[in-house]
């Protein structure tokens, strides 16, 4: 394993109990796990699981050796994908975690970065425990059982979901490189081995070979149990097939792509309004293929996702940081589409510290609001109907997609990684590229149309047009749930808040990153490996550095 993570011993990276019942994904936080000598039967193994599903959410330094209370897992890195993007956009100026520095792009393209360092070692901690299992399995000598099954399927998919997230994040796009040459990231196959950044290529083939061998697996495995919300945590082989679908759309291979994606979403139906509406806070949700089922006792608290993206949230991070939309993108939605709702243009600026200088009543430019009482009256209206404290600032174009099941409490939510609306536009987006116009018309109509009521996926009757259509639709669809950064190197988009008419974002905190170049042409999009990587492996060298 490489070097870091290597110097844990079996016993300190290995996580147990005394039974694997579905109480544990519920009750029992990371850091109180007893320590497995052996993974001697089944039930160890998913021990072993049951903490890197913990492991995903938990605070980073109940994971890792040299672990930050500042990073919680993926409370951070899903909702980083739409902060560095420009797609969560900050509205005055709060540093909380770091928030601010990715934001501005003073984060990821430094070695020696908090996020640059956990995120890396974090998914080798899942290669490390799913290659403990894996080595398990193949040694050959345990019986066979659907459950067994089961188990391996999950960790092939845990070691295939690290390695296409560090490839994505740490080397060139597949799509705007050169696979077989652009270096890659260490595919790292058995416990406690280290190894060189390989290529680009390499890693993608052997995510295939693992998500294959995954699904093949699962084909005649023990089902994910039936239950609550934490039984989404558990992998099974609809989250295969939707990983599968994301890393074949990432590098061009449509028909996989298109195929996968069917495959994932079969039995989680696109959810309702009512549903849509309701904040993105539970697995409970039927679209809900995969995700992070958070319990209270893990205390993420102030480093959870919702206390960085969730404008409910009782933390100093959003109260005084109001997160906004794009308004170039908010104005594009038709009002007959629901979507439209969770998005509040006409929110009165309360701040007086809001970066774009236009907070308080004094500085109102929206006619709405004649006088000072109408204002405050407009804002009193939107705290008391999503529950948000004194504390909140309201903003123009502020979002209310995410929101706590408790709003205005500090209370962590659950994390959704997968559902089956993404599974839609992949199929559209991979028959469109296939300029199977009809194809990815009908994948569209079933998500446009189950949207909005006026929608009419004929109406983009080439590829250019539904290939628009298929971006706008992933913009609205998929807002604040971390996509805009891989799609932003698929697509070979930069950013650029200032242009048609802008986004919103204020030059004055945005900085650098208020206008990026796109990624073929710029390597800043490309995460920085740690320092401490490089310092600790032989393998990897300064002239490795990105």
């Amino acid at each position: 394993m490489l070097n870091k993570i290597k110097t844990l011993s079996l016993a300190l990276v290995i996580f147990a109990m005394t039974s694997c019942q579905e109480d544990f994904l519920e009750t029992v936080p990371t850091d109180s796990v007893t320590p497995a000598v052996a993974l001697t039967d089944e039930a160890s193994m998913q021990n072993v699981l049951n903490g890197i599903h913990r492991g995903l959410y938990s605070q980073s330094q109940t994971v890792l050796p040299g672990g930050d209370t500042a990073r919680a897992g993926d409370h951070f890195w899903v909702p980083m994908g739409d902060n560095i993007s420009g797609g969560l956009i900050h509205s005055a100026d709060a540093n909380n975690l770091g928030w601010r520095n990715t934001m501005q792009w003073n984060d990821h393209t430094l070695e020696t970065s908090l996020t640059n360092e956990i995120l890396w070692y974090h998914r080798y901690n899942i290669i490390l425990h799913a290659n403990l299992i894996i080595d398990r399995i193949n040694q050959g000598d345990l019986t066979e059982t659907p459950a067994l099954r089961a188990i391996k399927g999950q960790a092939l998919t845990y070691r295939a979901f690290a390695l296409l997230s560090l490839v994505q994040h740490y080397s060139k796009g597949y799509l705007i490189g050169n696979p077989s040459t652009d270096p890659g990231v260490p595919v790292i196959l058995e416990p406690q081995t280290t190894g060189p950044r390989g290529t680009v290529q390499q890693v993608y083939d052997q995510i295939g070979v693992d998500l294959n061998a995954a699904i093949a697996a699962f084909q005649n495995a023990a089902s994910r149990p039936n239950g609550g919300p934490e039984t989404k945590s558990q992998l099974n082989i609809n989250v295969a097939q939707g990983l599968k679908a994301r890393w074949a759309l990432s590098m061009g291979d449509w028909q996989t792509a298109a195929t996968a994606a069917v495959a994932a979403r079969q039995g989680f139906p696109i959810m309702s309004e009512a549903d849509w509406k309701s904040g993105f806070n539970t697995n409970d949700l039927p679209e809900v293929i995969w995700g992070s089922n958070v319990i209270s006792t893990e205390t993420t608290f102030f480093r959870s996702y919702f206390y960085l993206a969730s404008n409910t949230f009782n933390g100093s991070q959003i109260r005084n940081n109001t997160k906004i939309a794009d308004k170039r993108l908010v104005d594009a939605i038709p009002d007959t589409d629901y979507r439209k709702d969770v998005f509040l243009p006409d929110a009165p600026n309360s701040n007086s510290s809001a970066a774009n200088g236009q907070g308080g009543w004094s500085n109102n430019t929206n006619p709405l609001y004649t006088t000072e009482a109408e204002f405050d009256a407009a804002i009193a209206s939107i705290k008391a109907e999503y529950g948000l404290v004194s504390g909140h600032n309201t903003h123009p174009y502020m979002h209310l997609k995410l929101r706590q099941k408790n709003p205005g409490t500090i209370d962590p939510d659950d994390i959704i990684y997968m559902r089956s609306s993404e599974m839609y536009l992949i199929e559209a987006e991979a028959k469109a590229m296939m300029n199977d116009v009809s194809g990815a018309q009908s994948a569209l109509q079933a998500l446009g149309g189950a949207r909005d009521t006026a929608f009419d996926a004929t109406a983009f009757g080439t590829q250019t047009a539904l290939i628009d259509q298929i971006k706008f639709q992933r913009k609205v669809e998929l807002w604040g749930e971390g996509f805009g950064y891989t799609d932003k190197i698929r697509w070979d988009e930069g950013i650029d808040h200032g242009a048609n008419g802008g986004s919103g974002a204020a030059a004055v905190l945005y900085q650098d990153a208020f206008v990026v170049e796109k990624p073929s042409i710029n390597d800043d999009w490309i995460f920085k490996i740690p320092q401490a990587e490089i310092n600790a492996n032989p393998n990897i060298t300064p002239s490795d550095q990105n």
